[in-house]
């Protein structure tokens, strides 16, 4: 039997990882902990910023960048398998 992944939930289950990981990295960096890493998602993360809505936007933008990477990795998987 082949073992077949849906690339839906694998794609919505990484965006739900991404967005929470930088909610948190934007709470943490207000209050001063993790400053290097603050520094690095603002320069890999175009609209990422310690300000409400650029936290949000930066939510935004990695949860839309993790569903699409692994919804095609799922896919690819499948097609594969």
């Amino acid at each position: 039997m082949k073992s077949r992944l849906n690339p839906v939930a694998l794609g919505v289950s990484g965006a739900i990882v991404a967005a929470a990981v930088m909610l948190l990295l934007g709470i943490l960096g207000n209050f001063g902990i993790y400053g290097g890493a603050v520094e690095m998602m603002a320069q890999w993360h175009m609209f990422f910023s310690l300000s409400p809505l650029g936290i949000v936007s930066g939510m935004i933008e990695a949860a839309v960048i993790s569903f699409v990477l692994l919804f095609a990795l799922g896919a690819l998987y499948n097609r594969f398998v």
